[in-house]
């Protein structure tokens, strides 16, 4: 879910050769830079990055590296990107990776998570905790951070919830920038909402849940129970993004459960900011980043921080951002 991506309409949800043919059009190199800021809610800094495909066993993440990196700096960002469920992979996600690692000055890990058609919920879910478990095996938990803009943010939420159902140790910080947070579709923005955009995300969502309830913490997080080490979080929204009662509904959630929660709303920020071009972009990521720093910091992450240290595969590149 994101205003500011440059894609066509939504096909009717039975139209899966349609789907086939938007997913394969917005994952294009051409519109790669484009989408990948408008999906990351990241800002492009001229930081050169070097970029390495990773395949998992059950995921492919981008990893990218920021130019000046110092060895020793373990500190990295697990980014998940929005786009409605079906909108921001392949040549966008890789792209997002250098903007990520770019803005954020640490080592960014995007999951390229698969979309319908072909791949409904839960699979981009699946594919997040596969990642996040990948980085478990090199990096401490006190080193990792996790965020998303909109699906992405949805993703995020969802995948605290499957962390703490598994066992697994959570992140010291979460970015939730303006999260779809309840795919009921009930917040007072949405059901209200001027603009006319929801009415055009109805498509994406169908083809994303099928028949599953919404209900569902997993589909929608905002019905989750939140833990007691639920990390620290600063969520960003808008007073014209039409996810702005989400945001303010799992802000107020994670307050009602005693979590260290930041809400940042933008005056006149749509949906998805700005796609990366304002000077409200910039401040979004400058405070986001001094959160995560602040975390970071908490956890003293710096130096060998433990883990197996196993080597994945990779195929290196490298991009200007």
């Amino acid at each position: 879910m994101l205003r500011a991506n440059p894609q066509p309409p939504a096909p009717e949800p039975d139209d899966i050769e349609a789907w086939r043919a938007l997913v394969a059009v917005t994952a294009a190199p051409e519109l790669a830079d484009a989408i990948g800021l408008a999906t990351t809610g990241a800002v492009a800094t001229g930081v050169p990055v070097e970029v390495r495909t990773v395949d998992l066993p059950n995921a492919v993440v981008h990893v990218g590296t920021p130019e000046g990196l110092a060895p020793d700096d373990r500190r990295v960002l697990l980014s998940v990107h929005g786009g409605a469920f079906t909108v921001g992979g392949g040549a966008a996600t890789r792209a997002a990776t250098g903007f990520v690692a770019g803005a954020y000055g640490v080592t960014a890990w995007s999951v390229d998570y698969r979309m319908p058609p072909d791949h409904p919920f839960p699979a981009a879910l699946d594919d997040c905790v596969d990642a996040y478990r990948a980085l478990l095996e090199s990096h401490d938990p006190a080193s990792i951070a996790v965020g998303g803009v909109s699906a992405g943010g949805n993703l995020t939420a969802a995948l605290l919830l499957r962390l703490q159902e598994e066992g697994l140790p959570m992140p010291c910080a979460a970015v939730l920038n303006s999260p779809c947070a309840d795919l009921t579709l009930s917040g007072d923005t949405l059901v209200n909402d001027a603009s006319g955009d929801v009415a055009g995300l109805t498509n994406n969502l169908k083809l994303y849940t099928g028949d599953h309830d919404l209900k569902d913490p997993h589909l929608s997080p905002l019905f989750g129970r939140i833990g007691d080490d639920w990390p620290p979080t600063i969520l960003f929204s808008g007073t014209r993004d039409f996810l702005l009662s989400d945001t303010v509904r799992m802000h107020r959630k994670l307050l009602a459960a005693g979590v260290r929660a930041e809400l940042h709303v933008f005056e006149a920020a749509p949906h998805g900011m700005f796609g990366g071009n304002a000077p409200e972009d910039r401040l979004l990521v400058a405070q986001a980043r001094q959160f995560l720093e602040a975390a970071w910091n908490d956890g003293a992450v710096s130096g060998d921080l433990g883990g197996s240290g196993r080597r994945l595969p990779a195929r290196p590149a490298s991009a200007r951002h």
